[in-house]
């Protein structure tokens, strides 16, 4: 007789709204269990573990500045507690670095130091070292995505600073995978097209002439929504994708071909 498997657990950061959230709920319906991160949004973080609770999992919300880089090793420390705690858990499974920040439609030549040291701040250095602090925390057999952009592969003018450093997530997922592959950690990365959320202020979400070029350069000729991307992430999340690693996913609908 087959003993029934515990739950594994996932953490998604910026895990209270838009992709994050879409994320976080697809991957509770595959029966994991999960721990999502905000930053201010404490109302909607609560919103978004009650409605995990009510697919039957075991979820919890907790404040993380992935940009707060000193602020890392009492987070970790929180969070073994709380896997203990609530989980009866040491380690989680999954880690899904999906928090970021923008800063669209700035041209190169205006870009300024502080712009660019938050972007670093969060969009990278926020990635690399919760990743470095949580691999104590992260099971042997595991899987890590980290979210990239579209961008990385085409070009917008306005969106250069912040695509570069996606392409910095790329390179570094790559030597994840590789340097942690030892441990069975898978490490891969998704690529999205422009979402309609309220990322970037909701600058395509709320902009119909946005809206229509963007349709006009993407090969299924729509807008995307977060349910176009969580499905993708949570597959990674699974036994499904256990021979997948290093790998590029692009959810675009086909922009710029």
């Amino acid at each position: 007789m087959n003993e029934k498997k515990s739950p594994k657990i996932a953490l998604i950061t910026g895990g209270s709204r838009g992709l994050g959230k879409d994320m976080a709920l697809k991957i509770a319906q595959r029966g994991n269990n999960i721990i999502i991160t905000y930053n201010s949004k404490k109302a909607e973080a609560e919103d978004v573990i009650r409605q995990l609770k009510e697919l039957g999992v075991e979820a919890e919300a907790l404040q993380l500045n992935t940009g707060n880089i000193s602020g890392l090793n009492a987070f970790a420390v929180t969070l073994s507690e709380m896997l203990g705690k609530t989980f009866n858990a040491e380690r989680i499974d999954y880690l899904v670095n999906n928090a970021g920040t923008s800063l669209d439609a700035t041209a190169l030549a205006d870009v300024t130091e502080q712009q660019l040291d938050n972007l670093l701040s969060v969009n990278f250095k926020g990635v690399f070292f919760l990743t470095q602090r949580l691999l104590p925390l992260l099971n042997d057999g595991g899987g890590i995505v980290n979210i990239s952009s579209g961008l990385a592969r085409f070009t917008v003018p306005g969106s250069g600073a912040y695509a570069s450093l996606k392409s910095a997530i790329e390179t570094l997922t790559r030597y994840q995978a590789k340097e942690f592959g030892s441990r069975g950690i898978r490490c891969n990365f998704v690529a999205p097209g422009a979402v309609a959320t309220d990322f970037s202020g909701g600058h395509l979400r709320d902009n119909p002439q946005v809206q229509e070029f963007v349709k006009s350069v993407t090969a299924l000729q729509r807008i995307a929504t977060p349910d176009d991307i969580g499905g993708v992430v949570a597959f990674l999340c699974s036994d499904d994708a256990k021979w997948v690693t290093a790998q590029r996913i692009e959810a675009s609908g086909g922009m710029f071909l």
